[in-house]
């Protein structure tokens, strides 16, 4: 009796490795995108963001909103995945990619050489261009008129290097925040001149603020940007997503979008060029 009883239960053990095992496989295979035929037996996609850049993204209670939350739901849609968009920070959303634990990013992440060293990107969504924003009694006019004056930006952007460039990469007077909210706190509060951010943040913040009596300052040799999401190092979800962004491009989805989030029609041929 106790042999049988023995034999009974490492069999059972064995039927339970097997289907572990076997249940693991699937998740591994199915978490970081393939062919058609296999999005039927894929597990949810992980999407991450940082919610604090309004109007991109944003909460709203625990709902993240925005423009790019509304593009990313259009894109998964067009694309026929599956997908949960987690917040999960600035910092950490690059460390989930890298280390695929997301299937991708999305979080006005601009397309740079230096990033496409170690991620893979779409092709982009949206053009950006890094503008200033200053109390509206500043003599500002320019990038060059930030010279001697302090700087807040979010760390890691692309308008902490712009500052860098005008002001020096070691400078003691840029000061580096981990959210454009966190920048503008400190302009507020009289700890900074100036925020250097992306026009859609720094516009959408003085427009809806008046009461903070601020003003964005554009700089014609501040070069446009483009933002993309962002994938691990060959990642098989690239091909799918590309084609799904170019799709809602052509069938007006995108041009809707848009304009229901800035109130302007987009630049389409600006996106087309870089595809």
């Amino acid at each position: 009796m106790k042999n049988k009883a023995l034999k009974g239960i490492l069999s059972s053990l064995a039927i339970g490795l097997l289907l572990l095992v076997s249940a693991c496989g699937t998740s591994e295979k199915s978490s970081m995108g393939g062919n058609k035929d296999e999005k039927q037996e894929r597990v949810k996609l992980r999407i991450v963001t940082d919610a604090s850049y309004a109007p991109m993204e944003s909460l709203e209670g625990d709902k993240i909103v925005g423009f790019d939350a509304d593009i990313l739901d259009a894109i998964m849609k067009a694309a026929g995945y599956d997908y949960e968009l987690v917040n999960v920070g600035w910092d950490p959303l690059f460390v989930e990619i890298q280390g695929k634990t997301a299937d991708a990013a999305i979080s006005s992440i601009t397309i740079d050489a230096d990033r496409l060293q170690t991620y893979d990107f779409s092709v982009p969504y949206f053009e950006s261009i890094n503008k200033i924003l200053v109390p509206k009694d500043s003599k500002v006019q320019s990038g060059n008129d930030l010279k001697g004056k302090t700087v807040a930006v979010q760390n890691g952007t692309t308008g902490q290097a712009i500052t860098e460039k005008i002001l020096g990469k070691n400078s003691r007077n840029i000061k580096k925040f981990e959210s454009n909210v966190l920048a503008i706190m400190e302009l507020l509060k009289g700890g900074a001149d100036a925020v250097m951010a992306d026009n859609a943040v720094v516009e959408e913040y003085a427009k809806n603020n008046p009461k903070d009596n601020l003003k964005v300052i554009s700089d014609t040799s501040f070069p446009s940007e483009f933002y993309g999401i962002m994938l691990p190092k060959g990642s098989n979800l690239k091909a799918d997503i590309d084609k799904a962004i170019k799709k809602i491009v052509e069938n007006g989805t995108y041009a809707k979008l848009y304009k229901k989030a800035f109130g302007t029609e987009p630049n389409i041929s600006a996106l087309q060029k870089q595809y």
